[in-house]
């Protein structure tokens, strides 16, 4: 399988084969979600009810049909030396960087049908988020994951993580921190003596 390798400072998008699998997707969900509480209520609901409930499903379903590849469209992504960017969304656009001296991890993701189609997400989490289930940001329809996870996590070696960035110089010794926690007990305790 051939992949557009990904260079430094040119946007890259997912695979094409991240539109098929969104298509898929919908599919599936109205297949598994949907049919089977809107066939019965077709079938034994009466004119307006029926009417009331299927109308609203199908026009939802016909407007994912229609954001699908505007949304595929919208969705860039950039490594540069510094940083990833990213940017997404057809009515409500976001946009995003993350430092590479600000990633924790870089994990690798692929379902079923991802596998199918094959592609995997990429999931990027920072010092901020890796608390968190979710990740910072997730670079959906990779072609290929291992080079990117690869790419990314030589630049996060190369400029190492920011907590350290100042060295053991800049942190105060223990015996300065507990001095000066003394002289605000002494300063707190002669204004209670007031």
């Amino acid at each position: 399988m051939s992949f557009t390798p990904i260079r430094i400072g040119e946007v890259f998008r997912p695979t094409p084969a991240f539109r098929p699998y969104l298509y898929a997707s919908l599919v599936l969900a109205v297949v598994f979600l949907v049919l089977p509480w809107l066939v019965p209520i077709i079938l034994l609901a009466w004119g307006i009810v029926a009417f009331a409930f299927a109308l609203p499903t199908l026009a939802a379903i016909v407007f994912v049909i229609y954001w699908i590849p505007r949304y595929c469209e919208s969705i860039v992504y950039r490594l540069t030396v510094t940083e990833i960017t990213w940017q997404r969304g057809v009515w409500f656009q976001q946009t995003g960087i993350v430092p590479y001296n600000r990633i924790t991890n870089v994990d690798i993701a692929q379902g079923p049908l991802m596998r199918l189609f094959a592609f995997s997400a990429v999931r990027v989490q920072t010092a901020g988020y890796s608390a968190q289930a979710q990740a910072e940001i997730v670079l959906n329809g990779i072609a290929d994951p291992k080079d990117l996870q690869e790419r990314i996590m030589d630049f996060v070696r190369r400029t190492g993580p920011v907590a350290v960035e100042g060295g053991p110089e800049e942190v105060p010794a223990a015996g300065a921190i507990v001095e000066e926690l003394r002289a605000i007990r002494r300063l707190l305790e002669s204004r209670e003596g007031r």
